[in-house]
């Protein structure tokens, strides 16, 4: 029976270079005079359309400041891929009529917005574990997971050298829709990849810490187009720091309770 090694890296504690502070972003709104609109409704559709705008603008300033240099903290920032805004304050800078265009009314604000981060799991919840937490060098170990509803997950392996594999699905095993309810693992028993935790040669300390994330979908997506395979896996070294970044953009298109995410983690010792 064949078997693959699971290399072990030291993690390293990050730091966080995002703050959970609210931010000034600035906007302009327009709005077209309609034969049935007053002057009101123009104002309220321009400053609607201006808020609207800094909110996605504040939006990506918050996803971006999570969205740090290193893929290893994938593990810890995708919560933030569900983030929303919450306007706290508006004030206006400027506003009037085109000049060009007598029926269009635009405004320019500054607005003050707050970072908002749902619940996650209002309507899929997941449960992982591992067969153990402390483990010795060459021990295997395995993954358990279960959904409260259908849905596909994915399996990530994150390194402290700044590399993610994504250990489920790969070559071997494409399918990764799951029944709710139902208890699965990985490796699957019969399958011929072992998970074994082992040091990198040049490791001289005595634990080491390892990261595991799964990410559930209620649908199956492309979450991970790009990186490389290696072997049965596909890898992301520490260069492919665009994988982080696309991967919390597709999931902020998805609506929070269709997605959820779960991270496990374990010491390796000699």
């Amino acid at each position: 029976m064949r078997k693959i090694s699971w290399f072990i890296f030291l993690f390293v504690p990050f730091i966080a270079f995002a703050s959970e502070q609210p931010v000034w972003v600035e906007s302009t709104g327009e709005a077209h005079m309609g034969e049935m609109d007053t002057l009101k409704d123009v104002k309220d559709q321009a400053r609607r359309d201006a808020q609207t705008k800094a909110l996605e603008k504040a939006v990506g300033v918050f996803i971006k400041s999570h969205t740090l240099v290193s893929n290893f903290q994938v593990a810890d920032d995708l919560v933030y891929a569900a983030v929303r805004g919450k306007i706290k304050k508006t004030e206006v800078l400027q506003e009037g009529w085109d000049e060009k265009d007598r029926n269009r009314y635009w405004i320019k604000i500054k607005t003050l917005i707050e970072p908002v981060y749902p619940e996650k799991g209002q309507g899929l919840s997941l449960n992982v574990a591992l067969s153990k937490t402390t483990l010795k060098e060459g021990e295997e170990v395995k993954i358990f997971y279960q959904a409260t509803k259908e849905c596909f997950v994915y399996i990530f392996s994150v390194a402290a050298d700044g590399s993610v594999t994504l250990l489920f699905p790969n070559s071997l095993n494409t399918d990764n829709r799951i029944l709710p309810n139902n208890a699965y693992e990985f490796p699957h028993p019969n399958s011929p990849i072992k998970l074994k935790a082992m040091f990198l040669p040049e490791f001289k300390g005595n634990v080491a810490e390892e990261k595991i994330k799964v990410i559930a979908t209620r649908k199956e997506e492309p979450l991970i187009p790009l990186g490389f395979q290696e072997g049965m896996f596909q890898v992301f070294d520490a260069k492919s720091t665009g994988m982080i970044g696309d991967l919390v953009k597709k999931l902020n298109r998805i609506d929070p309770s269709d997605w959820t995410e779960a991270t496990v983690r374990f010491s390796i010792i000699h």
